[in-house]
């Protein structure tokens, strides 16, 4: 039925003006019914006039209002197995009608809730929580792709197991419940895949380098995934793969595996295969000793392991060399050589292959000791050698031992120089080689090598009345032969001994020498000795001439006398004797008594004092000039002079000296007198009578007379005599 009521609207003025609006009809609703669970629809007829319905559902607790355009409308969001009272309202531009008379109506069941599981290849477990009014249900089962029969169960109870499936199949699963009326409610939907079988035909093929195995088997139905699983006693491994081979790295050596592979989807995973038994290769031997007894033996030892049916013991040296042992013990011996490294490796070894590589332990024996010690030099305190560098060697250790004192020298080049060592001393003398890994050799042997002798010691030298020199020496050498040696400018002078003293001659006077002494062994020379100066006396002059100035003087001359500075000329006789001191090389000497034998003596003095006595033939001295010379008339033409003879016997010679000539007489032997014949008177004449010498040599010295010889008379007129000189 039609009804209404008044709006009155306000307009500009003052009027007012009261308009009457004419709603919608009241519809009348012909059935409400529930299909879905949260949900009522509503059928009515049409209103006239009406542009949209308001569709209300109360509950007692809740209302709900839904708009719709035309009949029949739905009214959602309502709670599943509650009654509900319905009403429709028309609506239109004028507004909205009264509500219907209320029909009551009943939401249906809630759709159960599955959980939906795989517990084998060959079934489904179907499982909900208990529906509100629900008082039994109705679950179905068929092929996801529609293949196949369809199985349908109803129950009571809350869980419902499907078996006799295929494995590894996607089925659909449907399932509602109903009321006590018989009434299905809503139905719930879902998919389940079985799980799959367990792989077969499982293959396990295995790398002993890397340590991994490699498994295959063949695909199964409905298998997304499979997980291959290897598992010992104390790990497992594991890999995952779509396809039908895996590869699990990691294994441990000297392990057991069980291999076991499983199928996956998203229902679960199947049962494990059967599990494939795989031994890995063994680990390393570990613990690896070696031992070098005695030297050039190694002694390579290493602990067991598991699964190790015997071992192969590697040892490869640093020039590339390489030999191996097989045993089914853990020790193996080896040939070794000096100054090598060796790297020792031991490998395990059983069915499934080689063992890891495990620690390479490196052992370096004791570098070669030199055989080749030559001495190049050896002096009173000192020792150089020289040896061939060894294998192995980074220095050398070079040891002189006397007993308890010790000279060491270290070095990196193979050669030692020994120094300050005793001399003339016997050294026992070792090169050790050395290396920094495993030190010295200390079985390297031992040499003797003997110093030079020591250094001699002069204590004296000294000349004896023959001009020889002796030379005396200190020393302490054993079994030494000593040579002294005198250089100079005028050469070099040797002498030898084994004593301590040697004597050297025929050296030259008036020279400058060096003396020193060597001590010579089998061991070497040694240094000289300290110089020492020797001076030889002057050489006496070669020759001396003795000439007679006067009666009384006399000149000596000489030659020079190498090395003589001073000289000392002596005449000496029974008389007496003459000396003069002079550096000249000559010398008058006076108070010479005539007619007398002398001895000629002449001292040759060096510089330093050294006197060379120098003896040479007597020298007599000039008769004495005669006195008392008279001339005598014989006849008109001669002459006789007349002397009185000195002492002596001594022959004489006159000599008259005129403006007419030279008239010489000589007198017979032992006279006193001699004749001139045939000279000329009225001259005046010089006279000297001369004593002649042995030589025949006429003495000039005498006194000369002078004497007139007149024609008239028989005498002479006598002159006055004086003295020559």
């Amino acid at each position: 039925m039609a009804g209404g009521h008044k709006k009155c609207l306000p307009l500009i003025g003052f009027t007012l003006i009261c308009l009457k609006l004419v709603t919608p009809d009241i519809p009348t609703i012909d059935q409400a019914y529930s299909k879905i669970s949260n949900s009522i629809t509503v059928e009515w007829a049409t209103v006239p006039g009406a542009t949209s319905y308001l569709l209300t559902a109360e509950d007692g607790d809740t209302v709900i209002e839904t708009t719709v355009a035309n009949s029949p409308g739905t009214v959602t969001g309502l709670k599943a197995a509650t009654l509900y009272q319905i009403t429709v309202r028309s609506i239109s531009a004028t507004g909205r009608s009264q509500a219907s008379p209320p029909k009551q109506a009943k939401t249906v069941l809630a759709a159960p809730i599955l959980e939906v599981s795989s517990p084998s290849p060959d079934s489904i477990l179907v499982q909900w929580e208990a529906v509100y009014m629900a008082i039994g249900f109705s679950v179905s089962i068929m092929r996801a792709n529609g293949l196949g029969r369809v199985w349908k169960e109803n129950t009571t109870n809350t869980s419902l197991t499907f078996t006799s499936l295929d494995a590894g199949t996607l089925y659909t699963i449907k399932a509602y419940a109903w009321n006590a009326n018989g009434t299905p409610g809503d139905d719930s939907t879902c998919n389940q895949r079985t799980s799959p079988q367990a792989p077969a035909n499982i293959q396990v093929s295995f790398d002993s380098g890397a340590l991994k195995a490699s498994v295959s088997w063949a695909p199964t139905e409905g298998a997304f995934n499979y997980t291959v699983m290897a598992s010992s006693d104390s790990s497992k491994l594991s890999c995952s793969t779509t396809l039908s081979t895996c590869t699990i790295s990691s294994l441990q050596c000297g392990t057991e595996y069980l291999i076991s592979v499983l199928a996956s989807n998203d229902a679960g995973s199947s049962q494990s295969t059967s599990a494939e038994a795989l031994k890995t290769v063994a680990c390393a031997p570990g613990r690896v000793t070696i031992r070098e007894d005695p030297p050039g033996h190694l002694s390579v030892a290493w602990s067991s392991v598991d699964l190790g049916d015997y071992y192969v013991a590697f040892v490869k040296s640093d020039d590339g060399l390489e030999v191996h042992c097989n045993t089914s013990l853990t020790q193996c011996n080896f040939l070794s050589e000096c100054g090598f490294t060796y790297f020792i490796s031991v490998f395990a070894y059983n069915k499934a292959g080689q063992s890891p590589l495990g620690d390479v332990v490196n052992y370096t024996t004791a570098p070669c000791c030199p055989t080749d010690i030559n001495p190049v030099l050896v002096s009173s305190d000192r020792v150089e050698i020289v040896w061939s560098p060894v294998r192995g060697a980074e220095l050398y250790e070079t040891k002189a031992v006397d007993g308890f004192n010790v000279v060491e020298c270290n070095d990196t080049a193979p050669a030692c120089t020994l120094s300050a060592l005793e001399c003339d001393t016997k050294y026992n003398i070792t090169v050790y080689s050395f290396s920094e890994v495993r030190g010295s050799n200390m079985s390297c042997t031992s040499q003797f090598i003997t110093t030079a002798p020591c250094r001699p010691e002069i204590k004296n030298v000294s000349k004896d009345a023959f001009s020889t020199i002796n030379v005396h020496w200190r020393s302490t050498n054993d079994d030494a032969t000593y040579t002294v040696t005198a250089h100079g400018e005028k050469g070099r002078y040797l002498c030898s001994s084994r004593g301590e003293s040697c004597t050297m001659g025929g050296l030259p006077c008036g020279s400058m020498f060096s003396i020193t002494v060597v001590a010579e062994t089998q061991a070497g020379r040694s240094l000289p000795s300290y110089s020492v100066p020797l001076e030889t006396v002057p050489c006496c002059p070669a020759g001396l001439t003795v000439t007679q100035v006067t009666q009384s003087v006399i000149n000596v001359s000489w030659t020079a006398g190498t090395g003589a500075q001073t000289y000392v000329t002596v005449l000496e006789s029974h008389t007496g004797q003459s000396k003069c001191l002079t550096h000249q090389n000559q010398c008058l000497l006076g108070c010479i008594a005539c007619g007398i034998n002398y001895t000629v003596a002449l001292k040759a003095i060096s510089a330093t004092g050294l006197t060379a006595d120098c003896t040479y033939q007597a020298y007599s001295s000039s008769a004495c000039c005669p006195l008392g010379v008279k001339l005598y008339r014989l006849g008109p033409n001669g002459i006789r002079i007349y002397w009185q003879a000195s002492r002596g016997s001594a022959n004489y010679s006159t000599d008259l000296y005129g403006s007419k000539g030279i008239f010489t007489c000589a007198p017979s032997a032992g006279l006193s007198f001699c004749d001139v014949t045939e000279i000329p008177c009225g001259d005046v004449y010089t006279v000297m009578v001369s004593p002649v010498s042995e030589t025949g040599l006429k003495l000039t010295f005498c006194p000369k007379k002078i004497y007139s010889v007149t024609c008239s008379g028989s005498t002479l007129g006598m002159g006055k005599s004086f003295s020559h000189g």
